[in-house]
């Protein structure tokens, strides 16, 4: 890497596990995804818990309410507050999946990577996204690319984390507003988004149709159309 300070910083995709964390046993259990917003209050003491707002998400009703009762049981977590009204925006506009419901949640910031994270210089930058037992953070960090990994290693070695940088690229650049876009996508609309740009599916005369898109990856015309106009939604979206 580069000695450099990139003008305006490094931004990067980092694709984590850590230990004691309810969103990350919930995801690798079950289907479907959590969205982590912010933190609503501060601890005052030693012991406190904080409230965090959350999107979880599925491709269908069924599937977020076994997440959602995957949570209220664990052992991480407190009290769930469902939000019947869409705190801000709306739920459906910022999730990844068909199905999408909004709560707070009560639980220790001792099991939290993100403060973990700011204290080694990584600022995130968009919403956490959790699905597979896997965060995925989009962090910018403002010092040199050179100690971006040392950084990272007192992360991995403090809280027994796993940590991979998905993706790097100087904060400002095109090459880093196109990769934050396609950071946002889900596995499932990254998959599609880039066979039907492989395969020659925005090319003109198309050079596939979604039909042959949809067999080559054994799902129904209507659930690829689903995920590539979501995805072309979120690359588009000004």
């Amino acid at each position: 890497m580069s000695s450099d300070t990139a003008g305006g910083g490094t931004r990067l995709t980092l694709d984590l596990w850590h230990p004691n964390c309810w969103a990350l046993e919930a995801t690798s259990e079950y289907s479907g995804g959590i969205l982590a917003h912010a933190i609503y209050d501060a601890p005052t003491a030693a012991g406190d818990t904080v409230n965090g707002l959350f999107t979880v998400y599925g491709d269908s009703s069924a599937e977020v309410e076994r997440l959602l009762d995957h949570i209220r049981d664990s052992r991480l977590t407190g009290e769930v507050q469902e939000l019947k009204a869409r705190f801000g925006r709306s739920s459906r506009s910022i999730s990844p999946g068909n199905a999408a419901r909004e709560f707070f949640l009560e639980y220790d910031p001792q099991d939290m990577i993100c403060p973990k994270l700011v204290r080694q210089g990584f600022v995130h930058s968009a919403p956490c996204r959790i699905e597979g037992g896997r965060e995925y953070w989009q962090v910018v960090y403002a010092g040199e690319r050179e100690r971006i990994e040392p950084k990272l290693d007192v992360i991995r070695d403090e809280e027994g984390a796993d940590i991979d940088v998905a993706r790097i690229a100087s904060s400002g650049s095109p090459d880093s507003e196109r990769e934050r876009r396609l950071d946002t996508l889900t596995p499932s609309q990254r998959e599609v988004f880039d066979l039907a740009r492989d395969r020659g599916y925005y090319e003109w005369p198309r050079g596939v149709s979604t039909r042959d898109l949809a067999d080559e990856l054994d799902v129904s015309k209507t659930t690829l159309l689903e995920h590539l106009r979501k995805a072309e939604a979120k690359l588009l979206d000004p």
